[in-house]
């Protein structure tokens, strides 16, 4: 198996208006690399290769006639396996949906057709997208994790196989896989994507693409939000149509996390290094020790791992306690084991947590009108060996919790592996994250 390598969109678009290339030959050489890398990663749970040429063949009329759909007319795109297609299984990484179909499109699915994107298959995740691996590999060292539970979108986009995935996160499902996979995760802010049609209806979780690139992962979340808006109650996401362009940050804030205490030391430097390459350039890098709204910060998600997964445990219970009622020999042990947990929490607990991230919040929105962006590690180290794991959520748990947008920029490596440099902004800040990500994916990739 070669190297894996990403395949961007909008290089292509440019020679799909001249005619030199077409949506339909793009799809080809994504089905070239599916062949190449699919029999040993296993991103797809499920693939519809010839409605996605039917859909591609449309395209290129569009586009030599002068009428795309859109922006992403023609670009091939893969959907995590929870998310509903009316054309295929959402079978949700679990024995309980086996060959289950809907028959409807979730929002974000019928806005990707809307505007022309053709959807090629249902990306693999892990059990109900919790905990449980479902196998896929990969693409870097196939014996290794590709990250969960967004596994097959992550490893989709990295083999080259779609240049975007749609993925989801409630405690590192979009980072985590993005860093691992060496390719750019976006998790937007809360509520920005209509997850309607979802299997994913907790109070952190959000819908966000995996993409080759910056570009690629902002005009398609902003082309689903155009036609399919937020999630109800939520004002969609804000922007640009275009990718928002690279803006030096006036200052920066490193936020350490509790990931940093189980870092590994050659992904401390990795980061480290960057953040010097940073400073360097002249933009003020302040963290913890100079910063007292920082300082806080850092106290205040001290406790973000218990207050994120006993707030997911409790909303968890259901539809959990079904499952478990209808087949619990479908269910994993692990999850059966959680959703016990679960069980043994009040509505008062439930309360107190909820109270508590708000706090957490609250501290952390103090920052806005200070530092620019907020930067630190997307996980402890590069994916790790072994599949039963998807890796420590650990550096992905706060932009959860915290309901603010967060990019993992793939642009360190260790011992020859990718790492994420994450990125955080604030609640509705997507866009101006956006700029300042992309100026340090160019200042980082320039040396």
């Amino acid at each position: 198996m070669a190297r894996p390598t990403v395949r961007p969109f909008f290089s292509a678009v440019s020679n799909f208006k001249s005619g030199k290339d077409t949506p339909r030959a793009y799809l080809e050489r994504c089905l070239d690399s599916l062949a190449e890398f699919e029999p040993v990663v296993g991103a797809f749970a499920h693939l519809e290769i010839d409605g996605a040429k039917a859909a591609a063949d449309l395209s290129s009329e569009r586009w030599r006639q002068g009428k795309p759909l859109s922006r992403i007319d023609g670009m091939p795109v893969g959907i995590k396996d929870i998310i509903e297609t009316i054309d295929m299984p959402t079978q949700c990484g679990s024995p309980v949906f086996e060959g289950w179909r809907s028959g409807r499109d979730a929002a974000s699915v019928a806005a990707l057709r809307q505007a022309g994107a053709v959807i090629l298959g249902k990306t693999v995740t892990t059990e109900f997208a919790a905990t449980v691996a479902r196998g896929t590999r990969n693409p870097w060292d196939s014996q290794r994790t590709p990250g969960g539970s967004s596994s097959g979108s992550a490893a989709a986009v990295a083999s080259g196989m779609v240049p975007v995935a749609i993925g989801t996160q409630v405690i590192g499902s979009i980072l985590r896989p993005a860093s691992f996979c060496g390719v750019v995760g976006f998790k937007p802010s809360m509520g920005a994507i209509n997850r309607g049609g979802s299997h994913d209806g907790l109070s952190q979780s959000a819908h966000g693409p995996l993409a080759a690139t910056l570009e690629d992962a902002w005009i398609v979340a902003r082309e689903i939000a155009n036609r399919a808006g937020g999630d109800p109650g939520y004002p969609g996401l804000y922007g640009p149509e275009e990718a928002p362009a690279p803006s030096r940050p006036k200052r920066l804030a490193l936020l350490e996390t509790p990931g940093w205490n189980v870092a590994e030391p050659p992904a401390k430097a990795a980061f480290e290094a960057a953040i010097e390459r940073i400073r360097a350039s002249g933009v003020e890098v302040v963290d913890r020790r100079n910063h007292a709204g920082i300082a806080a910060v850092e106290k205040a998600l001290e406790r973000v791992l218990v207050v994120s997964f006993q707030i997911t445990a409790w909303e968890l219970i259901w539809p959990l306690n079904i499952y478990r009622a209808k087949d619990p020999a479908k269910v994993s042990a692990t999850l059966l084991g959680f959703l016990g947990d679960a069980e043994k929490m009040t509505l008062d607990d439930y309360r107190s947590l909820l109270a508590e991230r708000e706090q957490i919040r609250a501290e952390y929105a103090k920052l806005a009108g200070d530092c620019t962006v907020v930067v630190t590690l997307s996980a402890p180290g590069p994916a790790p060996l072994g599949l039963a794991s998807t890796g420590n959520p650990v550096f992905n748990l706060p932009a959860s919790l915290l309901a603010v947008p967060a990019i993992s920029l793939p642009v360190l490596t260790v011992d020859g592996l990718p790492l994420g440099f994450q990125a955080m902004g604030y609640l509705h800040g997507d866009a101006n994250l956006f700029s300042a990500a992309a100026w340090i994916r160019d200042l980082i990739e320039s040396d």
